[in-house]
């Protein structure tokens, strides 16, 4: 029943000649929209496999594909929780794998490479042989308290993994570890970060979360800019 909606957000990205990062997750997996949290990690891969050959017209060259972002989430455990770090780095490498090879066969050009995860977890699990395993990228949903830190724990990750990092998101201000901003020190403090990140080598790139919404909107809700 999610799938109309999909490809309403797609269609209109198109619309406006976007690529798009796919970012979404099986509800089993989490236990969203009252489904129950049950899933194991070849299930997950062999379901995702059937969405891509089953949507091909959801996707074009360009796009990328994450099919469980911060898995660690999900219904087999945090492996900071599990201990069960190797299981996870496997599945990590087969749902790039497989994935992957599905785009193939329906003859689309699909980056499945970012798989988001928290800075911590990827501090665990990522290696050198797991990144390259899938595909040479490590991926961090990253939220500090200090704008400097960002960029040192890009290139942290980066040196340890031999690998590009990928800001899957960060932003600010977290109440919880930035406290309350004003418009002008939110500004001050992106500004910081992004300063920082333009000098850094090891950078492919960053989403800023969130547009609007939240405690780290850019945006009114309005649409009028901060």
């Amino acid at each position: 029943e999610f799938v109309p909606f999909l490809k309403r957000w797609v269609e209109s990205a198109r619309r406006h000649h976007l690529k798009v990062w796919f970012r979404g997750n099986w509800s089993n997996w989490e236990g969203w929209f009252g489904r129950e949290r049950k899933m194991t990690f070849d299930e997950h891969t062999r379901k995702t496999v059937e969405f891509i050959k089953k949507h091909p017209e959801l996707f074009e060259n360009g796009d990328a594909f994450t099919g469980c972002p911060e898995c660690e989430n999900g219904a087999q455990g945090d492996p900071r929780m599990t201990g069960k770090v190797d299981e996870y780095r496997k599945f990590l490498i087969a749902q790039h794998v497989e994935s992957e090879k599905a785009f193939r066969e329906i003859g689309k050009t699909v980056n499945t490479s970012l798989m988001s995860m928290n800075k911590d977890v990827a501090d665990l699990v990522m290696d050198e042989a797991t990144a390259k395993g899938v595909g040479g990228f490590v991926t961090i949903d990253h939220y500090v308290g200090e704008a400097k830190r960002v960029a040192r724990d890009v290139n942290q990750l980066a040196e340890k993994t031999k690998a590009r990092v990928v800001l899957g998101e960060f932003g600010a201000p977290i109440p919880d570890l930035n406290g309350e901003m004003t418009e002008e020190q939110q500004a001050e403090w992106i500004d910081e970060a992004l300063a920082d990140l333009q000098k850094s080598q090891h950078l492919y790139g960053l989403s800023y979360w969130v547009n609007k919404g939240g405690s780290t909107a850019i945006w009114n809700d309005n649409n009028t800019p901060k």
